[in-house]
């Protein structure tokens, strides 16, 4: 090849959908006793803040909790905040995978505190008006899905919990959140037990991709 041009470097898709189509939102099988490096945090959060925010803006911050008392405190916030929903949520199941998923974030709630890191996604800011929460929250769902991708490389696991916002101010208090920050979510993250995950059952992409029009499936 020209010296000129030389030779881009070659990536495994192969490797790349397996990473992207395994990753899942992991609750029951997170390691409650293996300690987390805060150096893989960091890996993982580097690599995270390579991913697009709005108006390259950057205006994200990370909370990492790993003192057991504080997170105790935010397990009790985060018990509080989803208990009427996850109660709802059982009286709703009518499928085998309903209760599955509503096993899964039981357990969670239950022993939240003792997950070993929590990782506080944040914007500085308040959402703006109703029109306009789009753009603000979009400016952090990309690296925090990055940080999700990086941990399961990695042979950790989390899950997009969003509990404890119910009572986001007692949350900001425990862990000295301004009053101008906002808290998006609550990522625990420990390892997991065992590593093989499964692509998730979903409906066929052809029934949910809609061309040039809602509801039109032809292409």
């Amino acid at each position: 090849m020209h010296a000129d041009h030389p030779e881009e470097p070659t990536v495994s898709t192969s490797e790349i959908d397996h990473l992207l189509s395994t990753t899942r939102a992991v609750r029951k099988r997170l390691d409650l006793e293996r300690p987390v490096e805060p150096g893989v945090i960091l890996e993982c959060l580097r690599l995270a803040i390579q991913a697009p925010s709005g108006g390259n803006r950057q205006n994200w911050r990370f909370v990492v909790v790993t003192d057991p008392e504080k997170r105790a405190g935010l397990g009790e916030l985060y018990r509080s905040g989803g208990r009427d929903y996850l109660a709802t949520r059982r009286a709703s199941i009518t499928t085998d995978d309903q209760l599955r998923a509503a096993e899964s974030s039981e357990y969670l709630a239950s022993v939240i505190e003792r997950v070993p890191v929590h990782v506080i996604p944040c914007l500085i800011g308040r959402p703006p008006a109703v029109e306009n929460q789009a753009g603000f929250f979009g400016s952090i769902h990309p690296a925090a899905w990055s940080f999700m991708l990086a941990l399961r490389s990695r042979g950790l696991g989390s899950t997009w919990t969003t509990f404890h916002l119910a009572h986001e101010r007692e949350a900001a208090a425990l862990i000295g959140i301004p009053d101008d920050v906002t808290q998006v979510a609550l990522l625990p993250v420990a390892h997991t037990i065992g590593t093989e995950f499964k692509p998730a059952r979903r409906r066929p992409v052809e029934e949910v991709t809609y061309w040039n029009e809602f509801g039109n499936t032809e292409h």
